[in-house]
């Protein structure tokens, strides 16, 4: 009979798991597996790099006696996994990789955690994925500048038909391409993981990811991105962090359409637009909101 894992083991799993689910704001354990059957449908060859990042950032956060309550719920393993998954589909698998892994999810719980603090005490904007966004641009900016080898597809694939299925499998692939999957599998995997969580946000994701296929579409931006879902994954995360805070659907509506005009100009100044959209786009529609309501307080009359 095979001994049972320890406590701590199983305390940990469940962190990591939890780190998973985080990445679409959640905190079901089933879904958090559901990310990580994602990966292995969509890009196996990414999984190792994610689970290197998740485990380095939530060890750090434990070392550092960060509050196991947000540890437990996977606060300090979502930055740590983006970061793993990213690195691992830029660069290939050297000596070098595994240590820009764990470096960058280090870092990104040393920066999240001082930004929590000041969000709890002093009302700051929630910190988002804005640590693997900081630390993503800086990671390849680096590998630019040692002009480290890409690992690169061998050859692209023609653009498909635009058709009706085409749009379907293409909302799917703007919910893997939050953790770079293009794998319409991945996203199916994804959807339903997020309805298990809840299933108001598994239509707010929907709703966002077709959202940013149409614009894109509409707007004559490349049909080939568009299906591929690569303008629906910020407006995805942006509609499930605003419907989760805000029960009126007027908001999460507009951090849908603030995301999707905020993405191209990133291409403009040269910028990969990673997550910032998405976090710029709830920034502004929280910072709208707070600035209203001390509006609305300091106008209405006391006594």
């Amino acid at each position: 009979m095979l001994p049972l894992p320890s406590p701590a083991i199983l305390l940990s799993l469940r962190a990591l798991l939890s780190g998973f689910a985080q990445i679409f704001l959640q905190q079901h354990l089933g879904c958090g597996l559901l990310v990580l059957i994602a990966i292995l449908i969509g890009a196996p060859e990414l999984l190792a790099g994610a689970l290197l990042g998740g485990l380095t950032s939530m060890l750090v956060a434990q070392r550092r006696g960060y509050p196991p309550a947000d540890i437990a719920i996977g606060l300090y393993g979502y930055n740590g996994i983006l970061l793993g998954l990213l690195l691992s589909l830029k660069l290939p698998w050297t000596a070098l990789l595994p240590v820009l892994i764990m470096a960058s999810a280090a870092l990104s719980s040393l920066l999240l955690a001082p930004w929590m603090r000041r969000m709890r005490k002093h009302g700051w904007l929630p910190a988002f994925t804005f640590p693997f966004v900081l630390l993503g641009w800086l990671l390849l900016a680096l590998v630019a500048q040692l002009q480290l080898p890409l690992d690169t597809p061998a050859g692209t694939a023609a653009a498909p038909e635009l058709n009706v299925l085409q749009l379907l499998l293409g909302v799917l692939r703007g919910l893997g391409q939050v953790i770079f999957l293009d794998s319409p599998l991945a996203g199916l995997c994804l959807l339903i993981g997020l309805r298990l969580a809840d299933g108001r946000t598994a239509l707010w994701a929907l709703l966002g990811s077709s959202c940013g296929s149409a614009l894109a579409l509409f707007n004559g931006w490349p049909s080939d991105g568009a299906l591929a879902g690569l303008y629906g994954y910020n407006a995805t995360l942006a509609a499930i962090a605003l419907a989760q805070t805000h029960r009126c659907p007027l908001l999460p509506a507009l951090g849908i359409l603030l995301a999707l005009l905020l993405q191209p100009g990133f291409s403009a100044i040269g910028l990969p637009a990673l997550t910032m959209p998405f976090i710029l786009a709830c920034w502004l529609i929280r910072a709208g909101a707070q600035s209203w309501q001390r509006a609305v307080r300091d106008s209405t009359p006391t006594g």
